[in-house]
């Protein structure tokens, strides 16, 4: 069992959770990020963003590795921090394009 925390756009909620529930029946336990219940754009004071963003930095350190849900190869500013933040932790970075693995 690795603990697994994933990671990409928010744009690919719809992914992430496919991804997660696959990995989970595998036998791995996965932290995904937080995404806003509500649609209002303004649900989140900047103080609940920052707390929000430094939460999923704490799921990467709790982390064996982290998985990289990369549509259409589109990875983000605020993914390639994760991304880098993980590498300088050692944590293995596991990537998922177009629903399939590549290391």
């Amino acid at each position: 069992m690795k603990i697994i925390t994933i990671c990409g756009s928010l744009k690919f909620q719809k992914e992430m959770m496919e991804i997660a529930e696959k990995m989970s029946k595998q036998g791995n336990c996965v932290l995904t990020p937080v995404y806003p219940v509500s649609t209002d754009k303004n649900s989140y004071t900047e103080e609940e963003i920052k707390i929000v963003g430094q939460m999923h930095f704490e799921r990467i350190k709790l982390s064996d590795a982290i998985l990289v849900v990369n549509v259409d190869n589109y990875i983000g500013n605020s993914t390639k921090r994760e991304i880098e933040f993980a590498e300088s932790l050692g944590k293995e970075v596991i990537y998922y394009t177009d629903l399939k693995f590549i290391k």
